[in-house]
């Protein structure tokens, strides 16, 4: 890579690199290697991909306790799930330019690999690796915040808190060899424009637990909150604790 073209790069990454190699590093496919030139470092991303999905574990996490203390570890994972996933990744990738930097070999960059998912997430990743080792920890939150956090959480904190609580519970009614909970509308008060509504959930024909809601979905994923904080756990342990 060029000196104007890295220069340009950490100016996007918001972060210069002490050694400007790491970055070479973290955008160079293992496709690369066998074609590697004097210009490129010793090695591929795999490690620092390996180091880089570690730190940014621990960084997302470290963020959503901070943004969001009342939510539950149920809510918290699964938030994480969505935030570092490939698809999450890559498109923070692009969004960077990451692919027009990566450093592939001729098979590989005959084949798109500059816009395939996967290896726009594996750099991401090894990107974040390459940040955290030049410049600690503090160096490597400022770029995932700026570059995948910040955005996601104020554009979509209500998704990635909401919990779908219908398949929880028709889940765990599978795993126990139960027929799925039905829903029975069973009451709605109020005019047309602010109504509520009580919905009821029937568990193998028998009334478990009721809800209410503004809306009827919201009315269901209250009932099945319900009937979940009722059912009994398991002895054996394989049902984790609600509640």
């Amino acid at each position: 890579m060029a000196a104007d073209g890295l220069t340009e790069l950490e100016a996007v990454l918001g972060y210069s690199f002490r050694d400007p190699r790491r970055l070479l590093q973290a955008l160079t496919h293992s496709s690369r290697i066998p074609e590697r030139t004097a210009d490129d470092p010793p090695g591929d991303n795999e490690k620092l991909e390996f180091l880089g999905d570690a730190v940014l574990e621990l960084l997302v996490s470290e963020e959503l306790v901070r943004t969001f203390p009342d939510w539950g570890e149920g809510q918290l994972s699964k938030s994480r799930a969505r935030l570092v996933n490939a698809t999450s990744l890559s498109a923070a990738s692009i969004r960077l330019g990451l692919g027009n930097h990566l450093r592939l070999g001729r098979g590989e960059e005959k084949t798109g690999g500059r816009m395939k998912p996967a290896l726009l997430a594996d750099a991401y990743e090894a990107v974040v690796a390459a940040i955290y080792l030049d410049g600690g920890l503090d160096a490597a939150r400022g770029f995932v915040l700026r570059s995948l956090v910040e955005g996601a959480i104020s554009a979509e904190a209500e998704a990635l808190g909401r919990t779908d609580h219908k398949s929880a519970l028709q889940e765990l009614l599978q795993s126990r060899g139960v027929a799925p909970g039905t829903y029975h509308i069973v009451e709605e008060l109020g005019p047309d424009h602010e109504k509520t509504f009580r919905v009821e959930v029937r568990i193998a024909g028998e009334i478990t637990a009721s809800g209410t809601g503004k809306t009827k979905k919201e009315a269901e994923q209250a009932a099945a909150v319900a009937a979940l904080q009722q059912l009994p756990i398991e002895e054996d342990g394989k049902d984790q604790k609600r509640g």
